[in-house]
């Protein structure tokens, strides 16, 4: 895995975009193999708060020092089994509905137009491609995307926390960036009170659900459908009147705060 950390570095956006989506991972020898150089790759951008470097690199620890069939298990029950704390992002806005293959298909749009090719093994709204995608592309693009997802990130940080799970980092950091932390207060209530969807019980609910009928129908509503990857697509187009930047680090803070004198 540290070949892949260096295999495709961007050439303006941020490298540790690349480490966090690393982070959420399926865990594998070559994963924990490249944990030091995740950890040197998060101190040395220094884009996140002290804080959160810390956490994500004490993260990066444990990743390295844990048995892989532990850390694998987790990972496991952690997004494998139920949707709550899935990484396809638009499984949080559409669910299965049909709205969501307009979404992908403007998404894959969006790559196409930025010269990213896609492995065809990941779907397109896999949070750790789309991470990847990111890592690419200029600072603007990066905060305006993140800023264009928030209420997901927000929803996904407070269901990771209350499953306990280290991964709880990554969507965090990642509002962070944009400062926008707070949101995930208004989502914890909801995360409280949600009916696990990762038990037996649960899983077997999903079985007996009726299946998904396939028709010229439904694909004539996909067509005609308004989807969150278009109204995406939309609102970039537009110029935003209060947009989203991404957060200076913690040295550009210092230096703006002494003036130009001190740079």
């Amino acid at each position: 895995m540290a070949d892949a950390v260096r295999e495709m570095e961007p050439l303006g956006g941020m490298r540790s975009l690349r480490v966090l989506a690393r982070l959420l991972d399926y865990p594998s020898a070559e994963l924990q193999a490249a944990a030091p150089e995740m950890i040197e790759i998060l101190d040395a951008e220094r884009r996140l708060s002290a804080a959160h470097r810390t956490a994500l690199m004490d993260w990066c620890q444990r990743l390295m020092e844990a048995d892989l069939m532990d850390l694998q298990a987790e990972y496991v029950a952690l997004f494998d089994r139920g949707r709550n704390t899935s990484l396809l992002l638009f499984e949080h806005v559409h669910g299965e509905s049909r709205d969501r293959g307009q979404a992908m298909v403007d998404l894959l749009a969006e790559y196409s137009a930025a010269g990213f090719e896609l492995d065809a093994r990941e779907l397109p709204d896999y949070l750790p491609l789309f991470l990847e995608y990111l890592s690419t592309r200029p600072e603007a693009d990066i905060g305006r995307w993140l800023g264009e997802i928030r209420h997901i990130l927000a929803l996904l940080t407070a269901r990771l926390e209350e499953r306990g799970a280290d991964h709880a980092l990554v969507p965090l950091a990642l509002l962070a960036l944009i400062g926008a932390e707070a949101d995930v207060a208004a989502h914890r209530d909801t995360a409280k009170e949600e009916a696990p969807d990762h038990t037996p019980e649960a899983l077997d609910a999903v079985w007996e659900e009726e299946a998904v009928r396939f028709s010229a129908e439904s694909d004539q509503d996909c067509a005609l459908q308004s989807a969150e990857g278009r109204r995406l697509a939309e609102r970039k187009q537009a110029v935003p009147s209060d947009p989203v930047r991404i957060m200076p680090g913690p040295a550009a803070s210092a230096a703006a705060d002494r003036g130009p004198a001190a740079r």
